[in-house]
């Protein structure tokens, strides 16, 4: 009988070893992590906080982006100044769209942010964008993302 027990008992052990790894392969468990968006990755190299600068205008457009091939969906607007209509990243889709201050067409807006090129076309990575009294930090003073919270 005990020859029994210790037999199910290791049987049992394998199993359950068995099942665990399987899911940890299929990924049931999966982290998605900052989806191309956080310190470090490509895109947020491209923040360089000596080139910060300010830009004014109206929103013609909130659209959704995947600014570099593998990143998650992100959200941008598309500002028209006095000078040009650029877009500007806000950041990824799953922080921007939590945020109660809302980013709609036709909003007046002031943008803090760094300009660069995606596909040979500027973009402005924002760091802040104000609009009305209301501002929106997304960047803290050296470049990390708001959203990577605990990483700071």
């Amino acid at each position: 009988m005990k020859k029994l027990f210790v037999f199910i008992a290791v049987i049992s052990i394998i199993t359950l070893g068995l099942t665990a790894s399987s899911f940890a392969q299929k990924g049931a468990f999966k982290w998605r992590g900052s989806g191309g968006w956080g310190p470090g990755t490509p895109y947020n190299r491209m923040y360089d906080p000596a080139k910060v600068e300010t830009i004014s205008g109206v929103v013609e457009a909130v659209n959704r982006v995947v600014p570099i091939k593998g990143m998650d969906t992100g959200v941008a607007v598309t500002v028209k100044t006095d000078k040009e209509t650029i877009p500007v990243h806000l950041g990824p889709e799953w922080y921007i769209g939590r945020l109660d201050i809302k980013i709609v067409k036709g909003d007046t807006v002031e943008v803090k942010g760094v300009r660069t090129t995606f596909n040979g076309k500027p973009v402005i990575i924002a760091g802040e964008i104000k609009k009305g009294d209301s501002v929106l930090v997304l960047r803290d003073a050296s470049g990390i993302p708001i959203w990577s919270g605990w990483r700071r």
